[in-house]
């Protein structure tokens, strides 16, 4: 664990790493906007191929 914080720490002094942590943030970002937007669409999502699915199935 020490190595890892070592490395960190050492990323972050340099600017390549600086900009590294910068993107690595941006990313997290990202990626929890699209959780927030997406979660209260699962159950609608849901729906819609449950309805897909019973069509097909009530098709066949």
């Amino acid at each position: 664990m020490k190595k890892y914080l070592k490395m960190i720490k050492k990323l972050s002094a340099s600017s390549k790493g600086q900009g590294m942590v910068e993107y690595g943030l941006i990313i997290v970002l990202i990626a929890v906007v699209v959780i927030a937007a997406l979660t209260p669409l699962g159950n609608t999502i849901a729906g819609v191929f449950t309805s897909i699915v019973n069509s097909i199935t009530g098709a066949a």
